[in-house]
């Protein structure tokens, strides 16, 4: 038996459609704007459909494709080891912040708290970096300043609180320790709140180019964001200055504007693959862990 369509059907999935192809506009603009000339963006704009579609601007990025791929393995490295030890450190951290029987429990919220109101400015946090944990150079200056969040805390905090007590007592009549209900009862229980802050932790990981520039000057450790960031920065300080006629010639010739889309379409691929497998956890966590506590 066919399922009859009703008027008010078609007119949600219309509107639906119509939201999408809103939302897809500007994606459809950049891929635009990565495929058109110089000349064809300062005369008519960006556009979905360039009149002359160019791949320079994508070869004027890979000129150095070795540099390119020896960022995006040191975006994958850091996004994937430093979400999978954020998740670990911060549903730790909320367990205990959950936990009734912890004595300090208030005093332990508080201070979370004042973490996410206050900081103690850049250079602190720089002189603790390079000083005291010797970040400077190494992979970990990408990793753990990003490790603890008390915004996550908070958000996986607020989802444990809202498992029954009683399962934890059940667990602690059984004789389980701390961590074994923690490792076997909490984590199993918490995928929605768990997938959300891993979707969070890790677009902030894949997106960050402030910390390698700050902690970092090898060029083999420069995140893919900071690489990019670079050479669009290079060609600008081309332009600028004075060269000899041939080179004024080749800089002319690179199509700046283009590079700018180009370098969002590279960067932007592996981490959009994401959002799928994340989604249907998505909502729940994210509304869940707001409301309760």
């Amino acid at each position: 038996m066919k399922r009859r369509i009703k008027t008010m059907d078609v007119a949600i999935y219309l509107i639906i459609g119509v939201f999408s192809l809103i939302c897809l506009y500007p994606f459809l603009m950049v891929i635009g704007g990565s495929l058109s000339t110089q000349k064809e963006i300062y005369e008519h704009g960006y556009r979905i459909f360039p009149s002359e579609v160019t791949l320079g601007s994508y070869k004027a990025l890979l000129m150095n494709y070795k540099s390119i791929l020896n960022g995006y393995t040191i975006t994958v490295i850091v996004t994937i080891s430093g979400t999978l030890l954020a998740l670990g450190v911060n549903a730790m951290m909320a367990y205990v912040l959950s936990s009734k029987q912890i004595k300090y429990s208030r005093f332990l919220n508080v201070f979370t708290l004042i973490t996410i109101m206050f900081n103690g400015g850049m250079v602190p946090w720089y002189i603790v970096c390079v000083n005291y944990l010797h970040l400077k150079d190494t992979l970990w200056a990408l990793i753990l300043p990003m490790v603890a969040n008390g915004w996550n805390i908070f958000l996986m905090r607020n989802f444990f609180s809202a498992i029954p007590y009683e399962m934890y007592e059940a667990a602690r009549i059984d004789g389980a320790r701390a961590f074994k209900i923690f490792r076997t009862i909490y984590l199993p229980l918490s995928k929605p709140v768990l997938a959300t802050v891993g979707l969070f932790t890790s677009l902030a990981y894949w997106n960050d180019w402030w910390h390698g520039m700050m902690l970092v000057d090898k060029a083999e450790l420069q995140p893919l964001q900071l690489l990019l960031r670079n050479i669009i920065s290079n060609v600008q300080f081309l332009k600028t200055m004075n060269p000899s006629p041939e080179m004024q010639s080749l800089v002319g010739s690179l199509p700046s504007e283009g590079i700018r889309m180009a370098m969002v379409i590279i960067t932007i691929g592996p981490i959009i693959l994401v959002y799928p497998f994340l989604q249907k956890y998505f909502v729940k966590g994210i509304m869940v862990g707001a409301v309760k506590g």
